[in-house]
């Protein structure tokens, strides 16, 4: 049987499959982003809740996984080589599961970077500035008097989708026919923009028919259904 035991993460929330890829995260956008995957991939796995309530991702434990105290984070037993492999940032992740399946990720070397581009779009702008909306538009923020910054975030957003919209424009997904780790990581951010923050009004949302409809048919797939509540809440 595997032996995580060197890893201090593991006696706050022991393995109880330590054969299997260890996940440590939350049902967020970002969280979401290794469980789909995960899912759709078919890789053995065992989550495990990182409850914000309590604080677990300040704690000792996780900080020794992840110092950045983010999550998704992981632990994969059976890492290059044989080792386990603890890993985490949701990009880095999504590409390590690529990669280790052989799914989700274009063969060829071009299709494969411009998957990569459009995963750093989500990285570094989709994600901080979607954020940035809902912590304007419903969490304390939206009590600030002056609605500059707010309308900051939210033109930002408006121009990532428009670019968004206009790049699937004749494509069934972002690289067009093959569904991939960009669109695991793009789209739980809109769903999160337009439903729990209840941002689709504010953003327009209508106005990027071609995002709505890839939404749609993103949120329909199983593997999508049963990642949106992975860990489970309790």
């Amino acid at each position: 049987m595997t032996d995580l035991s060197a890893f201090p993460i593991t006696k706050k929330w022991p393995a109880q499959h330590p054969d299997r890829l260890q996940l440590y995260s939350l049902p967020t956008p970002n969280g979401v982003k290794v469980s789909i995957a995960l899912e759709e991939t078919g890789l053995p796995y065992e989550p495990h809740l990182v409850s914000f309530e309590s604080h677990d991702q300040t704690s000792p434990a996780f900080l020794s996984l992840n110092p950045n105290n983010k999550i998704p984070a992981i632990i994969d037993p059976n890492g290059p080589g044989g080792k386990p492999l603890p890993l985490f940032e949701s990009g880095a992740i999504l590409i390590y599961l690529a990669d280790k399946t052989g799914k989700l990720m274009p063969k060829d070397p071009v299709a494969r970077y411009q998957t990569i581009q459009w995963l750093m779009f989500q990285m570094g702008g989709i994600g901080p500035m979607f954020g940035q909306v809902g912590f304007f538009h419903k969490f304390a923020g939206k009590n600030f008097d002056d609605k500059r910054p707010r309308d900051r975030y939210v033109d930002e957003s408006k121009r990532l989708l428009r670019v968004l919209n206009q790049h699937l424009e004749s494509r069934q997904w972002v690289m067009g026919d093959d569904y991939t780790i960009a669109d695991i990581a793009i789209f739980p951010w809109v769903r999160n923009l337009v439903g729990f923050y209840g941002a689709a009004d504010l953003v327009g949302i209508a106005d990027f028919p071609q995002v709505t409809r890839v939404l749609e048919a993103f949120v329909a797939r199983p593997a999508v259904i049963a990642g949106l509540n992975i860990p489970s809440r309790g």
